[in-house]
């Protein structure tokens, strides 16, 4: 892969839908952050460590699985099933500050950036990322 493949990448439909749900959890989770990092530095303007404690409101585990609770009615179909397919991923992990149950529905929130990102659906991506922000309160 070539350096900069990532900002324009682009799988098939079938290509996406065969990569486990952990591994677009993975995905999603560093576009998520990367986001809200962006998002956080030209809203606010602050240091990098006020900006990280901003940060975490958005991309904890309970931020996420709160943002997934209240965008779900906003999904597609096929939305709906990789958010299930994030939810219900086997994973081995055992949450340090959170319930097992908040961490199985911000895993299924990453798994769901994940697949937007890899599906190159990107104008779904910047909508679901903009209701993010503004389903959050800083």
């Amino acid at each position: 892969m070539n350096n900069m493949d990532f900002i324009n990448k682009k799988l098939s439909k079938e290509e996406v839908k065969l990569i486990q749900p952990l591994v677009l959890a993975y995905i999603g989770d560093s576009v998520y952050e990367l986001y809200i990092r962006l998002f956080l530095m030209e809203k606010l303007r602050k240091k990098p460590h006020e900006l990280h404690v901003m940060a975490i409101k958005y991309v904890s585990a309970k931020a996420q699985a709160d943002i997934l609770y209240k965008i779900t009615k906003e999904l597609t179909d096929e939305e709906k099933d990789i958010v299930r397919r994030g939810r219900n991923a086997k994973n081995h992990h055992v949450p340090k500050n959170t319930d097992v149950r908040v961490y199985m529905y911000s895993t299924a929130f990453e798994t769901l950036i994940g697949f937007l990102y890899l599906s190159g659906k990107k104008d779904r991506l910047k909508y679901i990322l903009e209701l993010c922000t503004k389903l959050t309160i800083i």
